[in-house]
Parts: structure tokens; sequence; C-alpha cells
């Protein structure tokens, strides 16, 4: 024990070394004496969300508070422990869970951020991230790490000179790696209509992930879910295009008969069982995929930047990038708001950060990209690098939260299953999204948008 606090005092003393002479990362958050206070914190958990939170030991020695995490809870969990405790006045705890696509919901309940954190102390972060964590000029969550996703493929159905002629003779045009939704709709049928793959593409068809990654194919088309005033537009002629899409992928076999069932992890075990040509799929699925023990896709697969959207939004496409992050709030009632602050600014560090990069999820901090990146350089798999590289791109540009309003889980839970019953069939594209933009206007009316 007494070696362990010799080398948590040494870590966390660092910082008292001249910044010239720092070439590694270092910690933040612990130039304030906290003796005797204790810090209670609601967090995300399971997996890889709680190696983090090993290096609190750290901040205690340092600072001499004692931090309690009093809930840690799956990411659907702790939002449901978060509204609650927000209804009822109980969150008696100095930080929080928090994410982008979330704290919309929260605001009302939250300190404002930059009466703790300085320009200085923001300037690593990912401007869009953080732009995506302001509303009403106010900054209300820091980030601990982001996730979008770029275009997965198999890259043995890309490199066979055979296919390619075939492709060719077929469609005209050159087998190349898709950059928008057209070529991915075109290619996806010839690889399952030709044999070459079980299924053209994938995608989860079911709550909230279902609606986000319309979401994503309508705007990286030129459509928007909303206008300025918060009516739906979802039901335009982009919108029902995209609807008839994925309901003729589900008809005629390109994505799995059980889409309606899936979600991010049956998703991702269809790609892991080499049995899809090309999807977008999220940055955090790498390391499982490359797991040859696990994935018969390892090895076998390559990435590039999300696709632009289908040809219908003419000069206003762009590329996907449905994204998000997960980060740290201040609950308005936390007893200790000085001290959760100090420990948000500890935990996104540029020493932690780096820490929890190393796990495979991608930074929101500019000094961690490099640093990866730069770890990257010899890997013996040079997909290492180039995804780290591609990813830095699409998070500094492409990164697209949804609406930044309390009512996206509740707008969802009513327009997934009108989308459902479009992909089935049981109701055509016009008249699901007519009548999911109806209920949409009456949800939005009752919250007093207009």
């Amino acid at each position: 024990m007494l070696i362990c606090r010799l080398i948590f005092l040494v870590l966390a003393f660092s910082l008292l070394i001249p910044a010239a002479a720092q070439d590694e990362p270092q910690y933040a958050g612990l130039d304030m004496d906290l003796s005797g206070t204790t810090i209670k914190m609601a967090a995300i958990g399971g997996g890889q969300y709680e190696v983090m939170y090993d290096s609190i030991a750290v901040f205690e020695e340092a600072t001499g508070a004692t931090v309690e995490i009093i809930a840690l809870l799956d990411g659907f969990a702790i939002d449901q422990k978060l509204k609650v405790d927000f209804a009822t006045g109980a969150a008696d705890y100095d930080v929080a869970w928090d994410h982008t696509s979330f704290v919309a919901q929260y605001t009302p309940f939250l300190h404002p951020l930059q009466d703790f954190f300085s320009e200085e102390e923001l300037a690593a972060f990912s401007p869009a991230i953080l732009d995506a964590a302001t509303i009403d000029g106010n900054l209300y969550l820091v980030p601990r790490h982001a996730d979008i996703s770029p275009i997965h493929y198999r890259a043995d159905l890309y490199s066979d000179e055979a296919i390619a002629a075939a492709y060719m003779e077929d469609t005209g045009e050159e087998l190349t790696v898709p950059t928008n939704l057209d070529q991915i709709d075109r290619q996806a049928r010839f690889f399952v209509e030709n044999g070459h793959s079980a299924f053209g593409y994938t995608l989860a068809g079911k709550e909230e992930a279902l609606t986000g990654r319309f979401y994503e194919m309508l705007f990286a088309s030129g459509g928007a879910l909303f206008d300025e005033n918060y009516h739906p537009t979802f039901n335009d002629e982009i919108g029902v295009a995209v609807a008839e899409l994925i309901a003729g992928w589900y008809q005629d076999g390109i994505i799995p008969a059980d889409t309606t069932s899936l979600l991010w992890d049956g998703v991702a075990q269809n790609f892991c069982n080499n049995d899809v040509a090309v999807k977008l799929e999220w940055y955090g699925w790498y390391a499982y995929f490359q797991d040859a023990d696990s994935c018969a896709v390892a090895g076998n697969f390559g990435l590039a930047r999300g696709f632009t959207g289908l040809s219908i939004g003419g000069d206003h496409v762009r590329p996907s990038g449905w994204a998000g992050a997960h980060a740290f709030s201040i609950p308005a009632t936390a007893p200790n708001p000085q001290g959760g602050a100090q420990l948000i600014k500890f935990l996104t560090s540029h020493q932690v950060a780096y820490e929890e990069a190393t796990l495979g999820f991608l930074p929101v901090r500019d000094d961690v990209w490099e640093r990866v990146i730069a770890d990257a350089a010899d890997a013996e798999n040079p997909l290492d690098r180039e995804r780290l590289e591609l990813a830095r791109i699409q998070v500094s540009e492409d990164f697209k939260t949804p609406p930044l309003i309390a009512e996206w889980i509740p707008f969802s839970n009513l327009f997934y299953p009108q989308l459902q019953a479009i992909i089935l069939g049981d109701i055509d594209a016009q008249s699901g999204l007519d009548a999911a933009a109806e209920e949409t206007r009456e949800l939005m009316e009752s919250a007093g948008y207009y």
C-alpha cells in the first residue's frame, strides 16, 4: 500500500515539473486542496467504461478528497436515474454521466460549466463537440470520448478482379469503395444477387438506433427531421426516398430478415460473421472485429469516410456523421460543485483521456489525437493508424448530433414504430411518415414549441 501511495504521489506531483520539461501527458484538477471533502458521482458502468475510474485514486491522493461512486449503470439506466433524481430533487451528487444526445432534457437541472472551466482549459477539446454541449449560450457538459461511424467494407469483395469485372459488365461502373448512398445501394444489391455476400448492408432496426440511422441517411441526403420552428419535415420527398430505400432492402433480402429486432450487438455480429458487404458501423467495435478468435472478418475489412446521401438531395448532400459523445456534467443541486468540477478536470485531462483512448475509445482532445496517432505509426496493421486518422477527420468535420431537444427520445419512441411498419411492408412510406409527422406535431405542440 505504501508503495502504491508513493507511485500516486509521484504521478500527481509531476505537475510541479516546469511545463517545458514535460513531454508526457499531464493530469489536471489536482491544484486544489479538497481535504476532508467527499465528491459523489453517478457514472456509466460496464465493460471498458469502468477502467477510467481506477485513476481516481491519483486524484484522491493528490487532493485529499474522497470520491464516492453512488451509481454505476449502463447508459439507458443512468439516463432513467437522472430523470427521476432531477424531477424529485434527489440529485445529491456532484458529477453526473452525460451525453450529447441526452443533455438537452437535463439542462434545467445542471450548472453551466463556463462558471468552472476557463477557455484555456477547454482549448484542447473538439469545437464541434463543445458546440453540441452548448445550449442557449451555456456549456453543460465536458466530453469524455466520442463515437461516429465510418463505412466498413469487406476487403476481399473490393480486391477481387473477377468480381470487379462482373460489376463493370453489370452496371457500367468501376467497383470502388462507395462514397455515396446510391453507390451503396447498387453495390449491396449486386453482391447479394450474385451470391458474393449473404447481405449487402445491415443496420439496427429498432428503438433510437433505428431513428438515428434514418436521421443520418436523411441529413446526408440533404433532408432534415424538423424545420427551424420544429415542425416535422421528415415526410418530404427526401424522407420518403430514404424510407423506401430501407424498405426496398428489406423486401429484397439486402438486409437481414430480423432487421427490426436488431440493435448494435446483433448488427455487429452480422459483420463479424463475414456476412455483410458494406455498412456504417461505430469505431468502438474495431478491436472486436479484428479478433481472429471471435470474428471471421478479422483482417478482411477496410474503413472509409461516411457516405454522402441520395442524389435526390442535389447540392445539399453531405457526409454522414450521426455522432455523440459521452461526457460529465454537474447537477444544479450538487452539494460540492467546485469539487465536482475539479474531478471532471482530472477525468478529462490529457493523461486520463490518453489512457482511455488506448482502450479504443475515440478522443475528444487534439493533444490525445496527436499522441495516439503517433503511437500507431509503426503498427503492424496499417489500418490501426488509418482508422485513427480517418476518425479524427470525421469527429472534426462530420460530427452531427441529433436535434438538441429534450423530446429526442419521446420523438424516437413514436417515430421508429412507424418506420418499422414501412420496412415490414405494412404501410407505404408516405403514409407511414405522414402518420409519424402528425404524432410528432402533437408531441411538439404539447411541449410548447408552437
